[in-house]
């Protein structure tokens, strides 16, 4: 019986440990986190370490909250080993940039300091910002200089923290958009880590003494188990795709005045190839609050929630959307609503009608011009016939105006005073900018594709590089079937992390190896349905074979008004 006894309580001891909220079995990067100093790390011992162009193995997971990624080009690499040289290391910078704005004099000193440190290439992102490649080690304390000085940073860009706010793209359109997108400033703000790192290692390079000026109530010394996203619409436009993020705002409009906003948490799209265990999920709505006020205090909280109740054990299954589906969302609720001390209201009505960029003029409220130019996949370069990065210096060199970034990797000429829009338009058709937008097919102006290869460390395949010329291979069987003007939703991914958001996409492409695709169909073209894949691990022959045969089925059996996202999603339950 004593021996029962003892067998009982060892088993008793064996299962709480077990559930312990995983503190007892944390990752190596909690470790790094909460021993790095505020974040700082060995990082000034890396950059001052000449001899290696990369930084510290514990440094490359800390840099990442200055907004920053160790990369390496990858297209070298084999040539780099055969040499006996290390590989040719370099890294990628993010602005924080919450509502994606920038001034004509910021564009000017981005512009530069990517001529100066970069690859010359700057990349419009899917969360409404900038990001530079390519820069040296020796190049990273100039590039981070150059931006303060242009009043700009790259704070909790990346990390486990809130990376940056994304909103309607065009604020401007009316008081509403202005609205939320002083919104998504506040909360990037209310979001920002405490420490001084940042300021100490790249700006001043001062240490600071007095610590206490650095505790953060909100993040603590542990950050967040892993990164979160914020996203805030303006129905009937989700053209920030609100539903893939951890924290979505949807602006409630009655009158025509903001009179709250329905709050959802848990959208992520990011997974791993074989387990099952990972997944893509569209944020859950837990209900509606009636004030600004209200919206930031439950921002914060579903913060606070997650950094004590997320997964701090295995980064795959550690990001919101696994904290509400392990808790239950009626728990999770009511956790939040412990923390916020108010409840939710009932969610309310709101409605989608679209979900892409208004390309070409448009005109707002008070009369200034917008002019969105189309950027396959935010690759704002000079090619051969189509100097797009020269365009754009030259009109923020001329004019007056404003940039402003959108979801779907775009730029937006914004605040245009009627006076100078026949300049910039004289302007936009000698750089080729307003031809170009007005002569991309519907598709490929519907398509986004993360960077992938060659620098992405994660990457089995192409994405941005291979997006362009496999549309123009389906562009033919569009048209073979009059749907070159229809507006298709096509996305690709060169891994299953979801960057280039593929599985909120009607036509998806996840990479599983080079020149390799799992390929998805099924989504809504509005974003609120994710799609199921459909053929797996195929290339580009088999890939147009099959978009040829589901194409024509559609053409024949689409029922009045049916997108194609909603026909091959009723063709999938034919096929179960």
């Amino acid at each position: 019986m004593a021996d029962m006894l003892k067998m009982f309580i060892k088993n008793r001891t064996l299962k709480r440990k077990t559930s312990m909220n995983h503190k007892d079995n944390l990752s190596p990067v909690e470790r790094i986190k909460t021993q790095s100093n505020g974040l700082r790390g060995t990082l000034k011992e890396s950059l001052a370490d000449d001899f290696t162009g990369a930084i510290r193995e514990d440094d490359q997971t800390l840099i990442k909250f200055h907004g920053m990624y160790q990369q390496d080009d990858r297209d070298r690499r084999e040539e780099r080993v055969s040499k006996k040289l290390e590989w040719l290391y370099s890294y990628m910078i993010r602005l924080r940039l919450p509502g994606g704005f920038l001034t004509s004099d910021q564009w000017i000193g981005v512009n530069d300091i990517a001529n100066d440190h970069s690859t010359g290439t700057i990349k419009i992102t899917t969360r409404q910002t900038l990001q530079l490649h390519g820069i040296l080690k020796s190049h990273l304390r100039p590039t981070i200089q150059s931006f303060n000085l242009n009043h700009l940073d790259s704070i909790a860009a990346c990390g486990d923290v809130n990376r940056n706010v994304t909103c309607t793209a065009n604020p401007s359109e009316s008081p509403l958009h202005q609205q939320t997108y002083e919104l998504a400033g506040k909360i990037s703000e209310m979001c920002l880590p405490k420490t001084k790192s940042y300021y100490d290692i790249w700006i001043d390079d001062e240490l600071l003494i007095d610590r206490k000026t650095e505790e953060d109530p909100l993040y603590q010394d542990r950050y967040l188990p892993r990164k979160l996203k914020i996203g805030i619409a303006v129905p009937p436009n989700n053209d920030v795709d609100v539903f893939i993020n951890d924290i979505a705002l949807i602006a409630i409009i009655e009158n025509n005045q903001i009179v709250g906003y329905n709050i959802a948490a848990g959208g992520g799209l990011g997974a791993t190839h074989g387990n099952e265990a990972t997944y893509a999920r569209l944020a859950s709505v837990l209900g509606f609050v009636d004030s600004e006020e209200k919206a930031l205090k439950a921002v914060y909280e579903i913060i606070t929630v997650q950094r004590d109740f997320g997964n701090r054990s295995d980064r795959k299954l550690s990001r919101l959307k696994y904290t509400i589906d392990k808790l239950g969302i009626d728990q999770y609720r009511a956790e939040v609503e412990k923390r916020t001390g108010f409840s939710f209201g009932p969610a309310k009505e709101f409605k989608f009608e679209q979900r892409k960029d208004r390309y070409g003029w448009t005109q707002n409220h008070e009369g200034k011009w917008f002019y969105t130019v189309f950027v396959e996949h935010g690759r704002v370069l000079d090619i051969e016939g189509y100097p797009l990065k020269s365009g754009l210096l030259k009109i923020a060199q001329t004019t007056d105006v404003n940039f402003r970034f959108t979801c779907n990797q775009n730029l937006i000429i914004a605040d245009i005073n009627q006076e100078d829009k026949a300049t910039i338009e004289s302007l936009l058709h000698e750089y080729g900018i307003s031809e170009a937008t007005e002569k991309a097919s519907a598709l490929r102006k519907n398509s986004v594709a993360c960077v992938a290869l060659n620098t992405c460390s994660l990457a089995l395949a192409e994405a941005q590089r291979y997006l362009p010329t496999l549309v123009t291979k389906i562009e033919p069987i569009l048209e073979k079937y009059g749907l070159l003007e229809e507006d298709i939703t096509i996305r690709m991914t060169g891994c299953p992390n979801g960057c280039g958001r593929s599985p909120n996409a009607e036509i998806g492409f996840v990479g599983t190896a080079y020149g390799k695709y799992n390929l998805h169909i099924g989504g809504d073209r509005l974003g609120m349905r994710l799609n199921t894949k459909y053929r797996e691990n195929i290339g580009e022959e088999e890939i147009l074979t099959t978009l040829d045969e589901l194409f024509g089925i559609y053409v024949k059996e689409k029922q009045t008004e049916e997108t194609f996202g909603d026909f091959s999603y009723r063709y999938l339950q034919t096929l179960n």
